[in-house]
């Protein structure tokens, strides 16, 4: 984190030195302790544990054995995955640095007086700040609106109340939604996993009928085509799905990281009146993204392509009727395999009698 050349840039340099000890997670400034994860970026100790466990609901603490394992989430900031040992967030390493820059901060602003920003003012009243926030409306207002315009029978209260409310709430949402796009990306990892295991199946089992066919290629080239497209057929059909999903995954993960950029955009906002006047409509939105639609899932096996493989001990007369049959099949076939030979053998035995 270059602060140096931040606070140069800015004209404001305390001001901006508060941004950028802001945690991505709980969007205020840093709480001690402070971590820094293998990827350089810096979260509350607390909300590094949040995340670890909404990715690791199994992981039950700093407790038991040495043995224990530890866990992986992924940084809110960068989505750098950061693997864990068995003692957790407690096994990262503290940013003193940051500690003592947050320190020297919030020193230096109890030293110096409040800076005036700018304030939005009514439309309807041009002279008079927006100050309160009419809860029956659910828009920021004025005074004079209360008093005389059209919010005279509405319920308001103080414009601060309601914006540390709505920032909380907002701030929530995100956290739901950074754990939520954890999950995503772990169910896109395991439908690649699906991808390839598809893919290695399928090869296996060509791979398997081609070796049979071989010992009868002349008279089942034909049938060995025939059943390779087959194959290839369920293959693409699978392997189809699975892209599909892999994409609606992804578009739902894009979309969820797009509205947390804008979320925390938001949040950057310093004053509550602007805030506000946004704050409503983007809550809305990130809980309905939160909820997701709800996407498809392969079924246990999906990818298995054992349904394919081939016994192809038969006799040379059956060849042309060769198909991917059943156990009960084959068994019924072994059977009067069986009771011909049992025949011809008693034939056999009566010729030499007479």
């Amino acid at each position: 984190m270059d602060y140096k050349s931040s606070l140069i840039q800015d004209g404001n340099p305390m001001e901006n030195l508060e941004k950028q000890l802001i945690c991505p997670i709980c969007l205020e400034m840093f709480t001690k302790p402070v971590v820094i994860l293998p990827c350089q970026h810096n979260l509350c100790r607390k909300c590094a544990n949040d995340i670890f466990q909404a990715a690791n609901p199994y992981w039950t603490g700093r407790v038991g054995s040495a043995a224990m394992s530890g866990g992986r989430f992924r940084c809110p900031s960068c989505r750098h995955e950061v693997i864990m040992d068995r003692h957790g967030v407690y096994g990262l390493q503290r940013n003193l640095l940051v500690e003592n820059i947050i320190d020297i901060y919030k020193q230096e602003c109890s030293s110096r007086p409040l800076q005036k920003g700018s304030h939005p003012m009514c439309k309807e009243h041009e002279d008079e700040k927006i100050n309160i926030y009419c809860l029956t409306c659910e828009v920021p207002t004025c005074s004079m609106c209360k008093v005389f315009g059209a919010h005279k029978a509405c319920e308001v209260a103080p414009l601060q109340s309601v914006f540390q409310g709505q920032k909380t709430e907002l701030s929530n949402c995100i956290s739901m939604l950074v754990a939520g796009n954890d999950r995503v990306q772990t169910i896109i990892t395991q439908l690649e996993d699906s991808c390839r295991v598809t893919k290695e199946n399928s090869h296996q089992v060509k791979e398997e009928l081609s070796q049979k066919f071989d010992t009868l290629y002349a008279i089942l080239d034909e049938k060995k085509s025939e059943l390779l497209q087959r194959i290839t057929r369920e293959q693409e059909e699978k392997l189809g799905f699975l892209e599909a999903l892999i994409q609606q995954y992804r578009e739902q993960l894009d979309k969820s990281t797009k509205l947390v950029e804008t979320a925390i955009q938001s949040l950057d906002e310093p004053g509550g009146a602007i805030f506000l006047l946004s704050a409503k409509q983007l809550i809305r939105s990130i809980v309905e993204a939160s909820k997701g639609c709800q996407l498809g899932k392969i079924e246990q096996g999906f990818e298995n392509m054992d349904y394919f493989t081939l016994d192809l001990e038969h006799v040379a007369d059956t060849l042309r009727t060769i198909d991917f049959g059943t156990d009960e099949e084959e068994e019924e076939f072994i059977e009067e395999e069986e009771d011909h030979e049992e025949e011809e053998s008693t034939e056999g035995k009566e010729e030499g009698h007479q």
